[in-house]
């Protein structure tokens, strides 16, 4: 098991539910102070430990995370990222992840599915591409294992 100090530094002190900042002098009996969550019961995942807010820690074991998509994007039935990242760890490969209306709406949400995935799944790089399709514009998800 890492200590917090450890697990912060690596997770750059961000929350891997919520992707917001944690602050390491904060009481880690509060709800936006630190905690290490085991992020999975896989004994084959990557990086079995992460940065969590004491509040995301305790919320996931009431209800299964989910990573939100900014309400920025403009997304048509959106993927589970938690289900992405987790099929991307065991097996790579591409996912679809999105339908857009337009290639600027597609190429936003790729450019931030890439940025998040580096610190959801850190150690998986993942690209993104955009591809059009019957009136739309659909975004996937790709790693190599």
């Amino acid at each position: 098991m890492s200590s917090l100090e450890d697990v912060g530094e690596r997770d750059g002190w961000r929350c891997w539910v919520c992707d917001e900042p944690v602050d390491a002098g904060k009481s880690v009996n509060d709800p936006r102070g630190p905690s290490v969550d085991a992020r999975t019961a896989d004994r084959k995942a990557k990086i079995a430990e992460r940065l969590a807010h004491r509040a995301c820690n305790t919320r996931k074991g009431a209800v299964k995370v989910v990573i939100a998509w900014p309400d920025r994007l403009n997304v048509i039935e959106p993927a589970p990222l938690i289900t992405v990242a987790e099929r991307l760890e065991r097996k790579g490969g591409r996912e679809l992840v999105a339908r857009c209306p337009r290639r600027q709406d597609a190429q936003e949400a790729a450019d931030w599915l890439v940025d998040r995935f580096s610190r959801l799944t850190p150690g998986l790089p993942v690209t993104a591409t955009v591809d059009a399709g019957g009136g739309q514009f659909l975004v996937a998800l790709a790693a190599r294992r």
